[in-house]
């Protein structure tokens, strides 16, 4: 069973309709007790980082997260705001993160005359720096949507799974052990979005 984290700051319906429809076993879930029966769980956002961590907080759902993550090791895959949150900080707002990777967010820093707009909004690939089993059998061009004014930027270069290019190179997905994280939107990917949701299933 696929526990995706209601607090408050998401679309939810969205998400678990894809996940069923890869064929996972998906609840959602907004409390510490039904939380530490996760087998994997599916951290999803939109939003500000301060009111994302502020909700989880009001929950008590931070301390569950961290448990379940660093010492029980269960598969969590943090989505566009869910993912900055599982870093240390962010520039967006002065709380701290749930600090299971160690990276930080920025703001996009666009080359001077771009033409680009921030936030970085619509379809974007991504280049794979590394084998992993979340990223298994995508296609070479494989399209995701991204919506998000704010990127990671990892302290440990190994952390960094996959890029993408919006006037810089930035990073769009990071993997920790089973800790892993998607800057853009799964389920409003299509078949894209499809596929990595069932490879994050099958984990």
């Amino acid at each position: 069973m696929i526990s995706v984290v209601d607090y408050g700051v998401a679309n939810l319906g969205s998400m678990l309709n894809m996940l069923r429809k890869v064929g996972a076993a998906a609840e959602l879930v907004g409390t510490p007790e039904a939380l530490a029966r996760a087998t994997k769980i599916v951290l999803p956002g939109i939003g500000a980082f301060d009111h994302g961590m502020a909700a989880l907080a009001e929950r008590g759902l931070v301390e569950p997260l961290r448990l379940l993550a660093l010492e029980e090791r269960v598969p969590l895959l943090g989505v566009c705001l869910g993912m900055q949150m599982l870093g240390l900080r962010s520039e967006e707002g002065s709380r701290e993160g749930l600090g299971l990777i160690p990276m930080r967010c920025e703001r996009f820093r666009l080359p001077a005359g771009s033409r680009l707009k921030v936030p970085h909004m619509g379809w974007s690939t991504i280049s794979p720096r590394r084998p992993s089993p979340l990223l298994a059998d995508l296609e070479d061009e494989a399209r995701f949507y991204f919506v998000h004014s704010y990127h990671a930027v990892c302290e440990h270069e190994e952390d960094a799974l996959a890029t993408s290019v919006y006037g810089s190179q930035f990073v769009a997905v990071v993997e920790h052990g089973s800790i892993r994280g998607v800057q853009f939107h799964p389920e409003k990917s299509h078949r894209y979005g499809m596929a990595l949701l069932r490879n994050f299933a099958s984990l």
